[in-house]
């Protein structure tokens, strides 16, 4: 009788046969493809990806150059690592490269393709980002939100200080998010963090990783049904959350719209925008005519309010990380936030602008740490040739920024040291422009929330650094800071920043 062993070496080896089989009869006769490391079967190059994807396709685009394919799975991947390769897949042929591809994890938690993020590039989508840009994150409401920003981190500042006082060692990371948290909840949803009812932050951390993971699915779609990492059962159970919180905050508007004395008081935010557009054409003037429906609210809510919460404070922390790893630096943005607000006062955004040393520290620290370091992946809408390569249709384009920001052609010898000065006699900035540096990505599909996010990201960092000096705890040498990174759709420090803070303001 043969062994239940026997059988399943036996199911494998026909499966590795079938595999071969339709990749070869599935791949394009007398294509070039960009340069990459050979694959197996079934899994592809999958299993070179590591726990730090980034660094490990870092590694692979030194051998293969900075146009290169990988097989992951049975979706075929193109890395793109350098400026110049980014111009071409973002700007020069941004049309063809501006869809997004189907995830599990949108399936399942972003309503398929209704939201921003990983909306399919068409109709639908450019109505969505033109309503989300309008309501919520053009510099109008921007500015709106001013009052509210600077409420905040007023408060956010008088707990540092309270804790400093009591000679007490903080939990920065903690702060930071907890404030950036608070900006989201009155921004979107009108309320304060104390008085929600959702339990949002637990189960939008859980939505990040998900959305963040290498899902097996995604890539061997025959796998799925198996669930090998277990990943589907928790998309599920999020999925059934998320629906119901969203839900439950939808309804909360739509009683207090009912009632007018709940209303007043209560600036209209923008769940209370979306509802009020609800079964009325997106675009009037489109052939294919999109009402927006509860669905679509969900699915665009869910998209603002996940990106509001992570980016901004990941990007804080990392900043402040690095000013504590570097006292030269901490010290010369000091002098310059001394010399420019003086010691009487607290920054006001209106602030901003006159403080070219900050912007040079927020851009060094961008460039190390990007909060999306393979951005959110594009899908090839044709076949198309770039630069004497084929890239297939439906290809998955992975645009390493993380690696751009540490090539050494472009950023000379000192590419792992934080050193702001390196902008001080360019004109690089972060909206896309300039390829060295595209944190927020670049064309249509780049972030349209990136002056919103480099407000709160300049205004939070500069409070911080004026208000106070910082000093690590139990005496640790700034150099041994633990910087190790925990790699998902956004990549944050994975140990929390811990500091001793002084005020000092007059």
């Amino acid at each position: 009788m043969t062994s239940p062993s026997t059988i399943i070496a036996i199911l494998l080896v026909l499966i590795t046969c079938l595999w071969s089989l339709i990749n070869a009869a599935s791949k394009p006769k007398h294509q070039k493809l960009p340069p990459g490391p050979r694959s197996l079967p079934i899994i592809g190059n999958l299993h070179m990806l590591g726990n730090l994807p980034h660094r490990s396709l870092q590694h692979l685009a030194k051998e293969y150059g900075h146009i290169m394919f990988m097989r992951l799975g049975t979706v075929s991947a193109i890395v793109v690592s350098s400026p110049t390769a980014a111009e071409l897949f973002l700007k020069t042929h941004d049309v063809n490269f501006a869809s997004r591809p189907r995830v599990q994890a949108s399936e399942y938690m972003a309503y398929g393709t209704m939201g921003l993020a990983f909306g399919k590039y068409g109709p639908y989508w450019r109505n969505v980002r033109k309503l989300c840009t309008l309501q919520l994150l053009c510099p109008s409401k921007i500015e709106d939100f001013a009052p509210l920003r600077r409420e905040e981190i007023g408060l956010l500042v008088q707990s540092v200080k309270k804790a400093g006082e009591e000679g007490r060692v903080v939990d920065i990371s903690d702060k930071i998010y907890g404030v950036v948290e608070d900006i989201t909840y009155r921004m979107i949803l009108g309320c304060k963090k104390d008085e929600d009812r959702f339990g949002l932050k637990e189960i939008i951390e859980e939505a990040l990783f998900l959305t963040g993971a290498f899902n097996i699915a995604d890539f061997v779609p025959f796998l799925g049904p198996f669930d090998i990492q277990g990943l589907t059962k928790r998309l599920k159970k999020v999925s059934y959350t998320i629906d119901q919180l969203l839900e439950k905050i939808i309804e909360d508007h739509e009683q207090a719209a009912q009632t007018k004395s709940e209303k007043q008081g209560r600036h209209e935010d923008f769940v209370d925008v979306l509802l009020s557009l609800t079964n009325q054409p997106l675009n009037p003037k489109d052939k294919q005519v999109h009402n927006l429906d509860r669905t679509n609210v969900k699915a665009i809510l869910l998209d603002m309010i996940t990106a509001a919460f992570d980016t901004s404070a990941t990007a804080i922390v990392w900043s402040l990380a690095e000013l504590l790893r570097n006292p030269r630096v901490m010290k010369n943005l000091q002098e310059e936030l001394q010399s420019v607000i003086g010691m009487d006062r607290m920054v006001e955004e209106t602030d901003l602008s006159k403080l070219s040393y900050l912007s040079m520290v927020v851009k060094e620290s961008f460039r190390l740490h990007p909060v999306a370091p393979l951005l959110v992946p594009h899908e090839s809408i044709e076949d198309i040739t770039i630069d004497g390569y084929n890239i297939p249709k439906k290809s998955r384009i992975i645009v390493n920024i993380w690696t751009i920001g540490r090539d050494p052609n472009v950023w000379s010898e000192n590419v792992e040291e934080f050193y702001p000065e390196r902008f001080m006699h360019n004109d690089i900035d972060l909206r896309g422009h300039d390829f060295q540096l595209i944190p927020f990505g670049s064309g249509r599909r780049g972030c349209p929330g990136l002056q919103l996010g480099l407000t709160t990201v300049r205004l939070g960092l500069a409070q911080l650094v004026h208000c106070f000096n910082w000093e690590l705890p139990t005496g640790l040498p700034p150099q041994e800071l633990d910087m190790t990174e925990k790699f998902g759709l956004s990549m944050s420090k994975a140990e929390h920043l811990l500091a001793k803070p002084t005020y000092r303001l007059m």
